[in-house]
């Protein structure tokens, strides 16, 4: 097993979840200007949301390969 698929993986949920948000919103029943502001603090929150889930992942690698060494 690759040492990136757990990286790889993560990637490509946050990516399906940000599709399907964006989906969601563009046809539930709202008004443009509100679907938009919507997706925007949506995105907005899943980006902070797969930022510190990065962060996490890199910690725990990193102290993976240093206690490997």
């Amino acid at each position: 097993m690759n040492k990136d698929s757990g990286a790889d993986f993560f990637t490509g949920l946050l990516v399906g979840a940000l599709i399907g948000v964006v989906v969601g919103f563009l046809y539930a029943p709202q008004s443009g200007s509100e679907a938009r502001r919507t997706v925007k603090e949506k995105v907005s929150t899943l980006r902070q949301s797969a930022s510190d889930v990065a962060g996490k992942v890199k910690d725990t690698l990193q102290s993976r390969i240093a206690g490997e060494e």
